[in-house]
């Protein structure tokens, strides 16, 4: 019996010791989400001012460019997923994957060859994992994505976007990112970035028209230069978005997981404190058993002798 309590007593420290950290992480989690939460609205009105500017040159003049032409027949699609560095963030990860799984899924249908790109290590370990072939892949700074970082990303994109489809170039290009809609619910969510789609200048719209912005643009020196000029901009600022998004995201489900975790430790060592109090008085009662049937024995037996 006393090796059983020494069992529970020695599970019940090393749960504890794990609440301790889980909860460490939970808070760490949690002041990482303000300041991502932070930035992500500090990027969301730049991106959406950059986004009307394109939509402007578009409906105001008529010169064909990759940011806004659709091409008749497309052929070639290159999709960028966004993943995280470090798993304890419950389904975060995977969330995202099966959002692409079902975008690539979809565009295959369509005829499309589909061209990968992955940023952060669960995705590139998935897709190798799976033999899977990925054009380009970046890690370590989902946690905290700088614009630095975007512009890293965005550059082979908009090389491909530029290049002809012989030449391994692509016609359109995807995103799937995990969006921050409050503390509690992260959504995966898939855009089109180029061509430049309605939904995208629908939402532009309804976000300047929440701050009484008109749309007054004249293009200077011509409108197919303001196109190339704000063809990277609009990649990155949209990548750059979209990694202040996956981040917040990130930091919430990790903290979400993490409570869980440390509220599980906590019934755990509850459940464990119990078994160990009826294992201490088991013990206890077989003891006083013991000394009782022990003391009974001795009377009985100097009864015998004094007879």
């Amino acid at each position: 019996m006393g090796a059983q309590l020494r069992v529970y007593k020695r599970r019940i420290k090393s749960v504890t010791a794990t609440k301790k950290i889980t909860k460490a992480m939970e808070m760490i989690a949690a002041s990482r989400i303000v300041k991502a939460q932070r930035q992500v609205t500090a990027s969301t009105p730049y991106a959406t001012e950059l986004t009307r500017a394109v939509t402007a040159v578009a409906t105001g003049s008529n010169t064909k460019h990759a940011l806004t032409t659709e091409v008749e027949a497309p052929t070639r699609a290159a999709v960028l997923l966004v993943t995280s560095d470090r798993g304890l963030a419950g389904g975060y990860s995977s969330n995202a994957i099966k959002a692409a799984e079902r975008l690539t899924e979809r565009l295959r249908g369509e005829g499309k060859e589909v061209d990968s790109y992955i940023v952060g290590r669960k995705g590139v370990a998935y897709y190798g994992f799976r033999e899977r072939k990925v054009t380009e892949s970046w890690t370590g700074f989902t946690d905290s994505p700088t614009y630095a970082d975007a512009k890293d990303v965005a550059g082979p994109l908009i090389e491909a976007v530029q290049r002809d489809t012989a030449e391994g170039g692509v016609d359109e290009l995807h995103i799937v990112f995990t969006e921050f809609v409050s503390m509690l619910t992260q959504t995966p969510v898939q855009k089109r970035l180029l061509p430049l789609s309605l939904a995208d200048t629908a939402e532009a719209d309804e976000e300047s028209a929440k701050h009484e912005i008109l749309p007054l643009f004249d293009f200077e020196p011509s409108a197919e230069d303001v196109l190339d000029a704000l063809l990277p901009r609009y990649v990155e600022s949209r990548i750059y978005n979209a990694l202040l998004q996956a981040a917040a995201s990130k930091h919430a489900a990790t903290r979400r997981a993490m409570k869980s975790a440390t509220d599980n430790a906590g019934d755990l060592i509850k459940s464990l404190s119990r078994l160990a109090n009826a294992a201490r008085q088991a013990e206890i009662t077989q003891e006083i058993s013991e000394i009782v049937g022990g003391a009974s024995a001795l009377a009985d037996a100097t009864a015998g002798s004094e007879k």
